[in-house]
């Protein structure tokens, strides 16, 4: 039964994401065509936002996967080919976007959330350094933990 499980489990795991597109899109070139793909992988699909356009079926990734065909096709180089899309849809078209002012907080993020959580974590540890540890149990106190213990595993022998 085993077995069944894991043979189950791994045929329902996440392939890796091939391209979407129809063989009549590809390029006759097979150069030309992983150079396409390639750059696709590095272009944001602006609908889905986290994926590139060779990994979504959105409308708007099948024309941009066509638009970096056509610029391969016209003999565009790669960076001309960003270029062209980064000055028709800006920083947001590209999964690894430039470092400059205007995209300084994208960067930083994680970085200003990593410190953060660090500074967080101290501030907690440090509250609890003070404080003293608790006061043994008096007699009394004793006493009455042992007949609820005792208590409880009456109980719990009577359920079975």
């Amino acid at each position: 039964m085993r077995r069944v499980w894991l043979v189950l489990l791994v045929l329902l795991l996440p392939l890796p994401a091939a391209a979407v597109t129809s063989p009549a899109d590809m390029l006759p070139d097979a150069a030309q065509e992983e150079r396409a793909r390639a750059l696709g992988r590095e272009i944001r699909c602006m609908v889905c936002q986290n994926q590139s356009i060779e990994d979504s079926e959105v409308g708007l990734a099948r024309d941009l996967r066509l638009l970096v065909r056509e610029r391969i096709t016209a003999g565009d180089s790669d960076a001309q080919v960003k270029d062209f899309l980064h000055a028709r849809y800006g920083d947001f078209v590209l999964l690894r976007p430039p470092f400059a002012w205007n995209t300084l907080i994208l960067w930083a993020t994680p970085l200003v959330a990593l410190l953060v959580g660090f500074g967080l974590i101290l501030l907690a540890r440090r509250g609890t350094a003070g404080v003293p540890p608790p006061a043994p149990l008096s007699a009394e106190e004793q006493r009455r933990l042992a007949e609820i213990e005792a208590a409880i595993k009456f109980n719990d022998g009577n359920r079975a």
